[in-house]
Formats: C-alpha cells, structure tokens, sequence
C-alpha cells in the first residue's frame, strides 16, 4: 500500500490496543487479536485520521444530531481517502463482500460498550459501495441513539472521532455472540452462548429468538432452544435478506461447535485478563471466526481474593442505602471505623473482613455463614434491617462451599458476655426499663460527650474511639422498647399492623424533629412575607440559616464523610420546602400527621390493654416504655453524623492549606485523598485527585449493585430468588395500611417533585429522603427490611409501606396507579395513568 495512504488505513495485522485513538475501540480490538493468532477475518481499519479530515467535529457537536448527520452523509469524500480505502479494499480480494462497522474512539471502552450505537453495513460489495458505507458509518456517530448514549456515560462529544472497519464477510452458516462470564448472574467461569443460523445480526440486533448454551467448566449445563423463526442471509451482488424459515427445534450447533466456541471465547479471555462480549461465524465449511471482543461492561469488578477461596461479600454501603459509589475520603473514614469495630466484636483489629469494591464497602461473611450462631444472628438482624439480603444469604446455606463448620454456640456466647460486660449492657437496659425517662435524658448527653472527646483527637483517632461505642451505649435502651412491643405480642392476641400502629408519632426520635424543623421552616417563611419574597427569588432568608445551623451536618447520603453536608449546599432543603408550599391540605400538615399518629398510638395501646383483661396493666406498662424508648432507633446515627459535621470541617481547613500551597486545584478535591495523602508534607495531589474523580464519576453511571457478591463474581440474587404472586411485586410489609394512588418514581431525592398523595416509590433511603415522606402517600423500597430507616419513618407517618420490593423502580412506572398495601406486603400495579 502506498505511504500516503497511512495516514488513512492501516491494516489490522499492524494495529495494537495501544492505537485507541487511531482506530478506534472495535479496531484496535481486531489488531490484537489478529496479533494474537486468533481467526480473525481479514480486514483493515480507515483511521480517524479520514474522519477529522471531513469533519470538524467542533462545528457538529454545536449543531443538531440529524444537521450533523447530515453534513456528513453530504460532505464528499476527498479524493485521497478514496484512493486509500480502494487500495485497502483491493488487497481484499477483487468484489470481495465486507462487513463495514463503526469504530469509535469511545467504544468498546470497560465502562461503555456503545454496542449499537453506531450503524453497521453487511455484505458490502464493489469500491463505490465500500467508500460509501464508509461515510454512512461516520455519519452514524450522531445518530440521536449514539448521542444520547455519549452524554449519558459523560463522554465529550468534540472529542469522540470514528473510524471504520472493513473486513471479508463470512457467509455464516450459523453464528452468533459469546460471553466469557455469566452477564446475567455475574458467574465468571461459565460461558454462555446464544446461536442462530445465517449472519449473526439476528442474534444481536433480537430479531430472532437463538438457541442458549451455558458452559461451566467442561460441561454443558443448560440448553435452551429458540425458535430461530428469521434467518438474515447475504444476497449474492451485495446487501442482505430477512428470512422467514419457520420454526426450528433443532439445535444450530453440536456439542463438538460449542466446546470449540467455549474454548475460543477462554483464549480471547485469557489474551485481554478480562470477561469478553464476543461475535463469532462458523462457515458452511465448519471454520470458526472470531468477528468482534470487547469488555462486557456490566459485571461488577471483583474483590481481590488472596486465598483463591470460595467467598461472600454483602454490600453495607447498598444497605445503608447508598447505590452511589463512596468517596475516598469516606471510605478513608470507614476504615478506621472498621478497625475499632473488629478490635471490640473480635478482638482483630487488622481483620480482612472488611472489603472496598467497585467504589463501595463489602463485609466478607464467609465465616458468619459457616458459623450456625452467625448463620441465625446475622439473617435474623438483616430480617428487620435489609430482609432482601437476608432472603438472599439463607438461599446460600444450601451451598456446599459454605456449611456449617462451628456448629458450637460457645464461643459466641462468650463473646457476647464479654461485650456486654465491657459496655454496661444489662445495667443500662434495666435503668431504662426501670426509668425510661431517665435513660431518655442520658441518652442525648451523648452527643455533647462525644464532641468533646473528638476535639483532643486526631481525625483517625476520632472515627476509631468515638463511633462504635455509641452502639452498645444507646442500642440496650432503644431495644428495651422494641423488646417491651414484642413481648406485647406474645401476651396479647394482634391483629396485623396493630403492632405498628404503637410506633406511630413515636417521640424522642431525632429523625422525625428534624423533618419536622423543616416543615416549621416552611411554615416560618410562609408567614413572612419578606422571607416568601426571598425564597421565591433564590435568596436565602434568615429563617434557612437558623434551621442550618441545627441540622446543617445532615445530607442526603450522609454516611460518606466526603459528601457536602446540607450547610455546603441546601439545594435539597430547599426543594423540600418548595414541596411543603405547595401543600394547603391543613390535615396534611406535617405537625398534624405527627399528632394524629401519636394519638393513634394511644388509642392503640388502650384498646390492646382492655383486650389483655387481667394483663392490661403489663401491656400499658409495657408500651408506654415502647413510646418512649423506641425513637431513640435513630439517635446514635444521628451522633456519628454529627461527629463526622465536625471531621468534615477540620479535613476542609487541610484542603483549603492544600490549595494555597498550589498542591490542589480545590478544596473539595481534598475528599479524594485518604488522611495520610492528606497530611503528606510535599507532592503535587492533583494528579491523584483527576484519576480518581474519573473513576468515582464512572461508577456513578453504574446501575446495578449487588446485595450479595461472590468470589466468582456470582450474585446470588441472580440466581436464587423467590417468584412474585401473580400480578403482584412482593415485599416485606413495613407499616400497615392501604393505599391506591399515583406511583412517582424517585432516584435522587435532590430537587425531587413529589405530589400530596403520591406513592414514593424509590431505591432505598436515608434521613434525607424521609421530608418526601410528609407529602407521599404511601412509600415502595427495594431496599430495606421492617426496621430499616425508611419502614420506621412511614411507620411513624402512618403511610403504607412495603420494602425490600425487587426490581421496584424499573418494574413501576412514575404515572402508574398502584395498591400499596402495607399488612401483606404486596404492590399491585393497576393502570398506567400517562398512557
């Protein structure tokens, strides 16, 4: 080939993984397999070079998807590129049919696939056609599918180019795409195939219903057959037909097809390290071609696994209600907060059960499962704090790999004793029961106490002596109540969501002062006329600045110490506050629900006592210290947050140093460091900072995190997972009570609009989620169990809840009307109100 031509096409037998921004991501995949020695068609790449020189890429991303298309498809090709992309094609074969696809810079990336995206011509015959399925895939770069999805995975358009694949047709008698690992449940050592007869863009474009194997080792564990109905077919001169051939019950492969496929799809894994998304050929001769790899971009990483072992992980940061990723600076912290909780639980500070992935915190439970205490201790509690993950760890005691092997409830016994000696435990729990009122006062000493002790800390210090204390010194008291309503339980017969009813409107719960501080903030600028002014005018009133001045270290997603806290920016206090205006419904009222739920309550507790007979005293005995013990749930949160208020400040004065030393670009970057970083005396740390605020926001567009994650990558969830009543999603019911209304899905509560009466129906939540729950009707959790945060806030509102609901917010539609009902746990789905 020519030397001008160079510039323009380059065969791929002389492309590498190195030449991403030359080739882009499908062709420098084809290099390194064809330098790899795998079979694959022959073919050469049309460079972006070619591209910049026909499209000023500035000048398209500033117009419209369709004016940008058409540019292109209109713009002649100059005269050299022509030449270039003939020579290329002739080296081919003379006529020879070729598949031209699109290679973009951004694609086939690990975090974006673009499968798609861009058009692909098959079958390809003759210069002139080659030369202009060439210049319909660059215009294919702005298709509005292709645009939309770059903005959605945050790529620059003006910085996006596309080359070109050209490559020989294989006049596929059956073909098809092959993943490396399991995409559905996450497996990483099986196989699974999907296979049709004729060209594999029936499989992938689903035009056909392919036949599916799944590979594990050497054998073959399902197959499934499609109906294989169309066959798409090259059509002699070029261009391609669909056919409808009728349905087929014969599988399109041989077990001999499959395991040569198996072992193809472990050569391409083996080459790159990584799970592979695969397109393949077979010919009518039986060769196999390899015609596409590229990362599968939807499995979650995997834990380092030292030990090679067979693990679980459960995701703490997912069932705290955080599906975002946790900033450096916030894992930083949980560090050290996991130091002292080993040291204190099992006396191992340096234990390697502490595990941070994907950007989130996992516990490794291996040894929880193999333990027949720590089997029944840890569903149980996850039973009433994130049931869905506990239906999911008792679906895996049938497991082989993790049995029983401590069957002895001995050493547990033990080291429960020793806690609650060294903690005080029964001493608080009968001075609570003894004297709730007391214990109630003790109890929010607590907060000035720890502050205190924080300030002659270093930060580190702090989050290890000053965090996992404030559990077993409140959790006695708060579970004295909890323990009086069980108790209840068993003396009186109840009805379902009598029980619950007890908990409405409880006092003492910090959680709900708060969302009530915020309802009078409303009120507050309501009645002031300056203060309505301002507020409808972006200015902030004085009112907002006293509410943040007690509640400012509160944030949505509060529990990651590099998150800004609401006196950083209230943006989300303000948009619940422009929720409250709008409410007139004086019943509606947020001090009027919370009156109306506390008497309720009492009515609830008279009609159970005159039920008891003889026993009503014990049962009135027993509830009032529920009343009054209960609210306290929610406090030593509220303390750790608090706490990490005034940490945040103190690492916000350390950026601040690190800016005027010109060692970072801005203070918040300091939140991307971990406290040694931040404390290093020499060093530019903005470098670390960029590399790490790209993989923060890329795990930000990840939408799906497991509750439970294997070593082998499996979810669990996946796999084994119970199937819903007909017509109905199925949860765990929270708070009692039925509600039909309008569902309105919310991912992020931060400017979220939520009508009086609508059904919130959200991922999971956190305290600062719960001032939506003021105007909802009802609430729908994925997330969450009947004494998760969210189950106790609707509770206390007596809004219908049902939590731990599968798949909640991408199986109900915002618009949709739907029946929460919070007694059995079921959310029907009954018209869909936008249509």
């Amino acid at each position: 080939m020519d030397d001008y031509c160079a510039d323009f096409v380059v065969d791929f037998g002389a492309v590498d993984g190195t030449m991403l921004a030359t080739v882009g991501g499908k062709a420098a995949n084809l290099g390194e397999l064809t330098r790899a020695g795998l079979p694959v068609p022959q073919g050469f790449c049309v460079t972006t070079g070619a591209y910049r020189a026909v499209a000023a890429a500035d000048e398209l991303a500033s117009t419209t998807p369709e004016n940008a298309r058409r540019t292109l498809v209109e713009t002649p090709v100059p005269q050299e590129i022509r030449d270039a992309i003939v020579a290329g094609y002739r080296k081919l074969g003379e006529n020879v049919p070729v598949a031209v696809r699109s290679s973009a810079t951004a694609e086939d990336l690990p975090f974006a696939s673009f499968a798609g995206q861009q058009d692909t011509f098959l079958n390809v015959v003759g210069e002139d056609a080659v030369v202009d399925a060439v210049r319909r895939c660059w215009a294919s770069l702005w298709t509005d599918r292709a645009v939309s999805y770059r903005e959605t995975n945050g790529i620059d358009h003006t910085t996006t180019y596309l080359a070109v694949v050209v490559q020989r047709m294989v006049q596929s008698a059956v073909s098809g795409v092959m993943f490396t690992a399991n995409p559905v449940t996450g497996t990483r050592d099986q196989i699974v195939i999907d296979a049709s007869p004729g060209l594999g863009e029936a499989v992938v474009s689903g035009a056909v219903n392919p036949d599916h194997f799944v590979v594990d080792g050497s054998e073959i564990v399902e197959r499934r057959l499609g109906d294989k109905k169309f066959v798409i077919r090259s059509l002699p001169g070029g261009g391609t037909e669909h056919v409808e051939v009728g349905e087929n019950d014969e599988p399109c492969l041989t077990d001999g097809q499959i395991h040569a496929l198996a072992v193809l799809g472990r050569k391409v894994q083996r080459h790159y390290g990584s799970p592979q998304d695969t397109e393949w050929a077979i010919d009518a001769d039986g060769e196999l071609h390899l015609t596409q790899a590229r990362p599968i971009t939807t499995l979650f990483p995997l834990p380092d696994n030292p030990d090679g072992g067979a693990h679980v992980y459960f995701c703490f940061s997912l069932a705290q209600g955080l599906e975002r990723p946790i900033t450096p600076m916030g894992r930083a912290a949980f560090r050290e907060i996991a130091k002292s909780a080993f040291e204190i639980v099992i006396g191992d500070p340096k234990s390697q059960s502490y595990v941070e992935n994907g950007e989130r915190i996992f516990f490794d439970v291996t040894k929880v499962l193999q333990s027949r205490v720590g089997r029944e201790f840890v569903t149980r509690l996850l039973g009433v704090m994130e049931a869905r993950s506990s239906e999911v760890l008792r679906d895996l005691f049938a497991d082989p790999r993790f049995a029983i092997r401590n069957s002895s409830p001995t050493p547990a016994l033990k080291r429960v004793l020793r806690l609650a000696r060294r903690f005080h435990v029964p001493v608080t729990a009968a001075k609570a029961l003894v004297n709730p009122e007391k214990a109630v006062r003790n109890a929010l000493l607590m907060e000035r106490d720890i502050l205190e002790k924080s300030a002659n800390l270093s930060i580190e210090q702090a989050l290890r002596q000053c965090v996992m204390p404030v559990l077993p010194g409140l959790a006695p008291t708060a579970l004295i109540g909890f323990a009086m309503l069980a108790l209840v339980g068993k003396v009186v017969k109840v009805k379902p969501g009598e029980l619950q009813t007890v908990l409405r409107g409880l006092p003492n719960n910090i959680t709900t002062e708060m969302d009530l501080a915020m309802w009078d903030l409303a009120q507050e600028i309501r009645r002031d006329p300056v203060a309505l002014s301002q507020f409808r005018n972006g200015e902030r009133p004085a009112a907002l600045d006293r509410f943040l001045a007690k509640w400012g270290h509160r944030a949505v997603a509060e529990i990651d110490l590099g998150l800004p806290r609401w006196s950083d920016d209230p943006t989300y206090v303000l948009g619940v506050v422009r929720n409250f205006l709008r409410l007139e419904d004086e019943n509606a009222a947020a001090d009027a629900v919370f009156a109306r739920g506390a008497a309720e309550a009492e009515a609830m507790i008279e009609t159970l006592a005159r039920r008891a007979w003889g026993r009503g005293w014990f049962v009135r005995f027993a509830l009032r210290r529920t009343r009054l013990l209960a609210g306290l749930r929610e406090y030593p949160k509220y303390l750790i947050i608090t706490l990490f208020g005034v940490l945040r400040k103190r690492v916000a004065d350390l950026g601040a140093a690190l800016v005027d030393q010109g060692r970072l670009a801005q203070t918040d970057d300091v939140y991307f460091l971990t406290f040694e970083e931040m404390r290093s005396a020499e060093g530019d740390l903005r470098s670390i900072v960029a590399r790490r605020r790209e993989v923060y926001d890329r795990e930000m567009r990840r939408r799906h995190i497991p509750r439970v994650l294997l070593s082998d990558g499996t979810e669990p969830e996946a796999v084994h997972h119970g199937a819903p009543a007909e017509g109905d999603l199925v949860g765990t019911p929270a708070s009692a009570g039925t509600i039909t209304g309008i569902a309105r899905v919310v991912m992020d509560p931060v400017g979220a609009h939520l009508e009086p009466g609508e059904i919130l129906v959200a991922p999971s939540t956190d305290p600062g989620w719960t001032p939506l729950f003021l105007t909802a009707g009802g609430l729908v959790m994925e997330m969450g169990g009947a004494n998760s945060h969210g189950a106790v806030v609707a509770r206390e509102y007596g809004i219908p809840a049902v939590v731990g609901v599968r798949e909640a917010v991408t199986r109900i539609k915002t618009g949709e009307r739907i029946t929460v009902d919070g007694s059995t746990g079921a959310v029907t789905t009954l018209a869909d109100l936008t249509a």
